[in-house]
Order: C-alpha cells, then sequence, then structure tokens
C-alpha cells in the first residue's frame, strides 16, 4: 500500500508498505527496522517476531521515545508480557498493532509532532 502525507520532508514517514517491506521517504527497507522521526535503525529484531528478546525491548526504552508502536506483521501478535517489561519500567506508552496500522499511526503521530518510535517486524514472503 501506498500512503501520501503532506510533509516538509525533514522527517521520516512512512510512504508505503507491503508484508515484506516498508519505505520510509521512498526508500525501501526490507529487514525489520525502528523508525523515529528524525532516524532509523535497520537492524533491530533479527530473527522476526518469535525471536524477540528483553534486549531488543531494553534498546526500544532507550531511545528516548513517549511512545512505541510495535507493528508485529500482517497480523497483531502480542509478545510476552515479560518483554515489555523495559517500556513499562521506563514509563513509555506502546502499543502492538499489524504494520500496517503501526505505520499509519506512526505517521499521524509524526504530523503531530509528538516523540515516537516505530518497531517494525515483516513477514517473509
Amino acid at each position: 500500500m501506498k500512503l501520501f502525507l503532506d510533509t516538509s520532508g525533514e522527517l521520516n514517514t512512512v510512504t508505503g508498505y507491503g508484508d515484506d517491506h516498508v519505505r520510509i521517504n521512498q526508500n525501501r527497507f526490507e529487514s525489520n527496522l525502528i523508525v523515529l522521526p528524525a532516524a532509523i535503525h535497520a537492524d533491530w529484531a533479527g530473527g522476526g517476531f518469535d525471536a524477540l528478546c528483553e534486549p531488543d525491548f531494553e534498546r526500544l526504552a532507550g531511545l528516548g521515545a513517549e511512545i512505541v508502536l510495535i507493528g508485529t506483521g500482517r497480523r497483531q501478535r502480542f509478545p510476552a508480557p515479560v518483554l515489555l517489561r523495559p517500556l513499562v519500567q521506563a514509563q513509555i506508552g506502546f502499543e502492538v498493532m499489524d504494520l500496517g496500522s503501526a505505520c499509519r499511526t506512526f505517521n499521524i503521530l509524526v504530523n503531530e509532532g509528538r516523540s515516537v518510535a516505530a518497531a517494525l517486524i515483516f513477514n517473509p514472503v
């Protein structure tokens, strides 16, 4: 799906996505990543959803975002509660949703000027 928003171009926004990729400012990424308004970390959760571990969430907690959106692929899947402990302890709000919802919500929050991170996991084709 392609998304289009009216932005200044200085901030990262999701311009398209599919089960196996996401486009950030028209640049295609095909591996799990973290997107912030001003940065992209293209090396997050390399083992996919089933291999998520507490250090993955410690990394999210250390980004300085107020809200973390966790996009779990084509369908919503919830990580084990113990994995979310670093976000809870840091008092960071989080939402777990499917990839498309996470991408759309990220764009809305970025355009509102919110401090947000999207942690995106793709489903291999």
